[in-house]
C-alpha cells in the first residue's frame, strides 16, 4: 500500500488523539487532524480500511531499559529479565508486559533491550482500536520514532500553543528517551544534567565544551537558543508536525510492541475473503455434482448387475448343460452354438427359416424335434423329429405348406410306440 495512516494515542480515554495520512511514494501529507478522545476513533475507520495503520503511544507509558544479561539464549534472557528488574519496578512483574528489541550490543556492552508497560494499558489501547475496527500493524513508543543522532538529544513539543497540557517527547539515545508534561520539563533537564556530570566527572573548565546538544524540532517550553538551563545547548532544527516527524523516522526502528499475546494475527483482505467464499460455493457445487453422479453410477451399476444376472439365467435355461457361465464369454459361446448349426455367415438364413417353422411346431406340439441342421449353401433346414403317430407328421407338413417354404418329407420308421421321421425344408425357389 502506498498510503499509511499514523495515529498517536493517549494514555487515557479522554486524551487527545492526533492522526496523519502520508503518501509514501510522493512523500506528501494527504490529510491530518485531531480527535478529542478515544471514542472518536470511529471517525478514522473508513480511512484505515484500505491503508496500513501504524500507531504511536506516549513514551511516559513505556519504560525503556538496557541490560547486560549473562546468556546468549534469547529464551533464557527473556525469562530472567522480569526478575532482574523486579526491585526497580513499582508494580508486580505479573502485571507488566515486556517487549524485546532485536539490536546489536551497544558500546556499553548491553545485550538486552526491553520496553516495559502495563499489561492493562496494552489491553486498553487495543480495545480502543478494536472498537473502531482499526487493525494496527505496529505500535511504537513515540520516543523511538524521534530522530536519532549519536551523542545528541532530539526533542519536540507536541502542542506548542498549549503549555498547560503539553507534552515534550525527547530521545536521548538509541534505546533511551522519555515523554514528559511541560511542567516537569525543566526540572528533568537539571536532574539529568547533574547525573551526567557526576558520572563523567568532568572538570569545570571543560563543561562549556561538553554541553548536551538538543536538536529542537519545535519551540520547547522554558528553553530557547539564548536562554536555558546550564549545561545544555539548543539547536533549532527544521520545524515539522510531530506525527510527520515520527512517520519520517519510525522506519529506522523495527521495534514493535505487538509481541507475544498481542502479536498481530494475519487477517485476510476482504477481496480474498470474497474469493474464498466463491471458491467454497464452487467446491460445494462440485461436491454435490460428484455425489449426484456417483449415485447415478451406483444405480446404473446395480441395473447392469441385474441385467447380467438375467442374461446368465436365460442362457442356462437355453443351454442347461452349461456349467460355468460368465457374462464376458456368453457372446462367443452363442456364436459357437450358431456355428454348429451352419456357420456364422449362415446365421441370418437359419434364423429367418427357423422363425417360419416355429408356428408349425406350435400347431403340432406332439411332434418333437430331435435335431436341426441347416445347409447354408442350399439354404435348407433338415429336421429329425419324433411323434407317437404318423398323422402328426402329416399335420406338420400341412402346416408348412401354407408358408413360403417347400417341404420334402423323408422316410418314417416305427420304433415301438414312437415314430421317427425327417423333413427337408427350403425356401420356394431355392435349391
Amino acid at each position: 500500500m502506498s498510503e499509511i495512516l499514523y495515529i498517536r494515542l493517549g494514555s487515557q480515554v479522554d486524551d487527545e488523539i492526533s492522526w496523519l495520512i502520508i503518501n509514501t511514494v510522493e512523500q506528501e501529507i494527504i490529510a491530518s487532524g485531531e480527535l478529542a478522545n478515544a471514542e472518536q476513533l470511529t471517525e478514522l475507520t473508513d480511512k484505515a480500511e484500505q491503508r496500513l495503520v501504524k500507531v504511536f503511544v506516549p513514551g511516559c507509558d513505556v519504560l525503556l531499559k538496557r541490560l547486560t544479561v549473562p546468556t546468549k539464549s534469547q529464551r533464557a534472557m527473556r525469562s530472567a529479565v522480569p526478575y532482574m528488574l523486579e526491585d526497580e519496578l513499582a508494580q508486580d512483574v505479573d502485571d507488566l508486559f515486556f517487549a524485546y528489541a532485536t539490536m546489536a550490543n551497544d558500546e556499553d556492552g548491553h545485550n538486552c533491550f526491553v520496553a516495559i508497560t502495563e499489561r492493562a494499558q496494552m489491553v486498553l489501547w487495543q480495545a480502543w482500536l478494536a472498537n473502531a475496527d482499526i487493525e494496527a500493524q505496529t505500535i511504537q513508543p513515540d520516543v523511538l520514532a524521534m530522530p536519532y543522532v549519536d551523542g545528541q538529544w532530539s526533542a519536540i513539543s507536541l502542542k506548542a500553543d498549549s503549555a498547560t497540557s503539553n507534552q515534550v517527547v525527547v530521545r536521548l539515545g538509541q534505546w533511551q528517551g522519555f515523554t514528559l508534561d511541560s511542567e516537569a520539563w525543566q526540572f528533568t533537564l537539571q536532574t539529568i544534567f547533574a547525573t551526567e556530570q557526576a558520572q563523567e566527572k568532568e572538570q569545570e573548565e571543560e563543561q562549556a565544551q561538553n554541553d548536551i546538544l538538543i536538536n529542537a524540532y519545535s519551540d520547547l517550553p522554558g528553553i530557547n537558543e539564548n536562554a536555558g538551563p546550564a549545561g545544555f545547548s539548543l539547536v533549532k532544527a527544521e520545524a515539522d508536525l510531530p506525527l510527520a516527524l515520527f512517520a519520517q523516522h519510525c522506519q529506522h526502528s523495527s521495534f514493535n510492541l505487538l509481541q507475544g499475546r498481542f502479536k498481530v494475527k494475519e487477517r485476510r483482505s476482504k477481496n480474498l475473503t470474497h474469493w474464498l467464499w466463491a471458491a467454497g460455493f464452487a467446491a460445494c457445487a462440485l461436491l454435490l455434482n460428484v455425489s449426484y453422479k456417483s449415485a447415478q453410477l451406483w444405480q446404473l451399476s446395480a441395473q447392469q448387475t441385474h441385467v447380467e444376472a438375467q442374461i446368465i439365467a436365460r442362457y442356462k435355461q437355453a443351454f442347461p448343460e452349461a456349467k460355468r457361465v460368465r457374462i464376458g464369454t456368453i457372446k462367443s459361446q452363442l456364436n459357437r452354438k450358431i456355428a454348429q448349426l451352419g456357420g456364422v455367415k449362415e446365421q441370418a438364413g437359419f434364423l429367418s427359416m427357423l422363425s417360419q417353422v416355429q408356428p408349425a411346431f406350435a400347431k403340432v406340439p406332439a411332434l418333437k424335434p430331435e435335431s436341426l441342421k441347416f445347409d447354408g449353401k442350399r439354404q435348407e433346414l433338415r429336421v429329425q423329429a419324433i411323434a407317437d403317430d404318423y398323422q402328426h407328421f402329416e399335420r406338420f407338413k400341412g402346416a408348412l405348406t401354407t408358408t413360403t417354404l417347400t417341404v420334402k418329407q423323408g422316410a418314417q420308421n416305427n420304433q415301438g410306440d414312437q415314430v421317427t421321421g425327417s423333413f427337408s425344408i427350403s425356401s420356394k425357389g431355392g435349391a
